[in-house]
């Protein structure tokens, strides 16, 4: 507790408004990420399953979820944009002198955010006007847009990490910046894989939850069924895949951040046969009181046997290292997202087994109350994924090169406290107002599907559209020939 309060001491005011206001967006923007990443790759998924299969069914799932899609960016437009403006307005001393070393990470992000909007609106507009495949095929880059928007992103925290690619002139400014290298750091391979995979898996989990709980509450139909299935075997098949590139991801931090991982995994002094803590909590003499020990393990797992050397925290000076809290909560967030990843393994498994051994969904309902629940499991293990990137960095916004302190504006903090109040205000509102439209989606499309008559009457709208799902019974064809979507019990969600 000691050193914490000598960094606030020794901290500018302003420091703890500007970080509590950058973790604030940050960790609001962060929610809605994995569906801006995953959920174009679901939507094209069950759209070619629909072509392909000529199915009703999938096509009007992959309709309803391009609508989620076009919302969630919108919002996403929203708290983007804040983050963009904060790390302009919070942090000048970093931009001001490391723009132009990492700053084409976020121009990739930029360019690919437009890409991304032009795709979307495209990919809306030909529901009702373009050729089946023509659609399909106008669509098929959104994903790789996405990911191209995560590359930049990820491309400048990874530099933030582990800082390449420029040489320093004599007052200490970057010059000779080598792009490649600034891009392709050493911890930009397994920082950008762990975050995709994550993302793909928390949008399948979270879209799959979705009718788990439908499934619940009696609706058996063919509709939840796939709504249910498809992502969820995205999602249980990355599970496994993820837990390999988060072990391999923290053995890169091991190696490029020895200090980050001695803070992540609570080791004080430089030994091997390290132990492994499971939670617990770091106490300013290097002891740690709680949590579940288990001998050598630590060593075992950076570097697969117990004479490995482990670096503590003790082997730079406290001004260059995590405070104690920093460190607790740093290692609480690794071991919340180990914990969530290993029971989403057996969650997955028990899925696989079902699959194989009996080609059906698992019958018992604990399966579908924990696959409901796997999606903000999901949503936690990514904030404690940032949490563990971001405070075990600690005291470097630039590692081993620009504190936090350096980089944070001169603005007063009481001005700082009144943006952040602004801003909670804006995001409780804008996140309302997401789950509004949602929810009154959701509605609208439950009564198409429970009382198709509700709509029978209403003039069907743009009946000569070539293919597409369909709420109103005989609006024009479906895709191959096949009935309308809502012209029977069982094209409109109905039992199979």
């Amino acid at each position: 507790m000691s050193s914490t309060v000598f960094h606030l001491a020794e901290a500018p005011p302003q420091l703890l408004p500007a970080r509590e206001l950058m973790a604030f967006t940050l960790g609001s923007h962060i929610l809605l990420v994995p569906f801006g990443v995953a959920l174009p790759f679901l939507t094209l998924l069950m759209h070619y399953r629909g072509l392909r299969r000529e199915d009703p069914v999938a096509l009007k799932l992959a309709r309803r979820w391009s609508a989620v899609m076009a919302v969630q960016f919108a919002i996403g437009v929203v708290t983007g944009t804040v983050l963009s403006f904060e790390l302009g307005l919070l942090w000048p001393g970093m931009l001001g002198r490391w723009g132009d070393v990492f700053g084409l990470g976020f121009g990739v992000e930029a360019w690919a955010f437009f890409l991304e909007a032009v795709l979307i609106a495209v990919y809306l507009y030909g529901w009702r006007r373009l050729k089946p495949w023509t659609h399909f095929w106008l669509g098929a880059p959104l994903p790789l847009a996405a990911l191209m928007g995560a590359f930049g992103i990820i491309a400048a925290n990874a530099w933030m990490n582990t800082p390449r690619g420029f040489s320093l002139d004599s007052q200490g400014n970057p010059v000779d910046v080598e792009v490649r290298r600034a891009i392709f750091t050493p911890m930009f391979g397994p920082e950008y894989w762990h975050f995709a995979v994550a993302m793909f898996m928390t949008a399948g989990y979270v879209v799959a939850g979705v009718y788990a709980m439908g499934w619940l509450r009696g609706r058996r139909d063919r509709y939840h069924r796939l709504g249910f299935t498809l992502p969820f075997t995205v999602a249980a098949i990355l599970t496994p895949v993820q837990f390999v590139i988060g072990d391999a991801t923290a053995r890169a931090v091991f190696h490029n951040q020895p200090v980050k991982f001695a803070a992540t995994e609570l080791v004080w002094e430089t030994d091997t046969h390290v132990p492994e803590y499971l939670y617990g909590r770091l106490n300013t003499d290097g002891k740690i009181s709680g949590g579940i020990r288990i001998p050598q393990l630590d060593s075992i797992l950076a570097g697969f046997q117990p004479s490995t050397r482990v670096t503590g925290l003790t082997s730079v000076p406290a001004s260059d290292r995590p405070t104690t809290v920093q460190a607790t909560i740093a290692h609480w967030a690794f071991d919340t997202m180990v914990t969530i990843g290993s029971l989403l393994i057996l969650l997955a498994l028990w899925y696989g087994w079902s699959r194989l051994r009996h080609r059906e969904l698992p019958r018992n309902r604990w399966f579908f109350r924990c696959a409901a629940v796997a999606g903000a499991a999901c949503l936690l293990t990514v904030e404690c994924g940032w949490i563990t990137t971001e405070v075990g960095r600690q005291p470097w916004i630039v590692y081993n090169e620009m504190r936090v302190s350096e980089a944070v504006t001169t603005t007063r903090a009481g001005s700082l406290w009144a943006m952040f109040g602004l801003v909670a205000v804006v995001y409780v509102l804008v996140f309302g107002a997401f789950l509004a439209v949602v929810l009154t989606m959701r509605t609208r499309w439950r009564t198409a599907d429970e009382n198709p008559d509700a709509v029978r009457g209403a003039p069907p709208p743009e009946a000569d559209t070539p293919y597409g799902p369909r709420d109103e019974p005989g609006a024009g064809a479906a895709v191959g020939g096949a009935p309308p979507a809502g012209g029977s019990g069982r094209d409109a969600g109905g039992a199979p």
